[in-house]
């Protein structure tokens, strides 16, 4: 029991992390608190299930249409929306405030059209749900691969914002955008590209979710406030710590759900957070962009 604890706790944290590394692209770069996360999540979820059920594809082939898909989606989103509220915010904290509003009535565009279009009720379908002995201990193989391709996106991101020229220029606008404006970077291109970029994480954290996950759609912000957590846990920008503090999260969920009272998640989930903000307030990493 100990060990399909572990792997089911793994696994969620992971997609966890995942979820977060997007998060914390828009909001550590561009500084935008995107309210409507968590529904572009759900969004990306109803697209993988509509290219299973009615396409007939599986859903690892639809991620070729659905990330990109969604990286134009939300590169529309900050260029139309969002761009005017950059441009006009005297400060940093001014911006915050106004992508809080500005998110927060996308969240329920988003909702509203996948209401209309899915009604209220919960969708899941069965890809991969075969049982898959792993150490002894029995976990589902749609499971293991949504960890194994969440565990290559995200090796993936962090080798390309560590040892890439655009991946230097991103964290150099995560942590002073001003200075970075004097080595000749673009920090609004940049930021339109990393709020891009956490849409496309997002989309993929969506379809990797849906294989094993009930969904409907009115659970995003559920989303949303599990990526928060993560991304003030490990530290606003960090990349590593998302990771670490989905896996702890994740970890926390799983086991108090197993040996405690499935109940007791959300109370154990804020408990870690609460005591983490207490030792560290700047997360478990602290700064953007390391």
């Amino acid at each position: 029991m100990f060990v399909e604890a572990l792997l089911s706790g793994v696994t969620l944290g992971g997609m966890y992390a995942l979820i977060a590394m997007g998060l914390t692209l828009q909001y550590g770069v561009a500084r935008i608190m995107n309210l409507s996360y968590g529904e572009l999540l759900i969004a990306s979820a109803f697209a993988a299930f509509w290219f299973f059920t009615a396409a007939g594809l599986p859903p690892l082939a639809g991620l070729l249409v659905i990330v990109p898909a969604a990286t134009l989606i939300t590169y529309a989103i900050y260029r139309v929306l969002l761009v005017p509220l950059v441009r006009r915010a005297k400060t940093r904290d001014a911006l915050e405030v106004d992508s809080i509003l500005a998110t927060f009535g996308l969240l329920f565009v988003v909702q509203g059209v996948m209401l209309v279009l899915f009604g209220g009720a919960y969708y899941s379908y069965s890809f991969l749900a075969v049982p898959v002995q792993v150490f002894g201990a029995t976990i589902a193989a749609n499971r293991l691969l949504a960890l194994g391709f969440a565990a290559v996106i995200g090796l993936a991101l962090y080798w390309g914002l560590t040892r890439t020229r655009a991946g230097t220029a991103v964290r150099a606008v995560a942590v002073d955008p001003v200075s970075a404006q004097l080595v000749a970077i673009d920090v609004r291109a940049t930021a339109a590209i990393a709020f891009a970029l956490g849409g496309a994480l997002i989309a993929a954290s969506g379809v990797l979710t849906s294989m094993f996950l009930t969904f409907n759609a009115n659970i995003g912000v559920v989303f949303t406030m599990k990526a928060l957590i993560v991304v003030i846990m490990g530290g606003v920008g960090n990349m590593l710590g998302a990771l670490v503090a989905g896996l702890i999260l994740g970890l926390t969920e799983t086991f108090v759900a197993t040996w405690i009272d499935p109940g007791l998640t959300l109370a154990a989930t804020y408990t870690i957070f609460l005591l983490i903000l207490l030792v560290r307030p700047q997360g478990l990493f602290g700064g953007a962009g390391r």
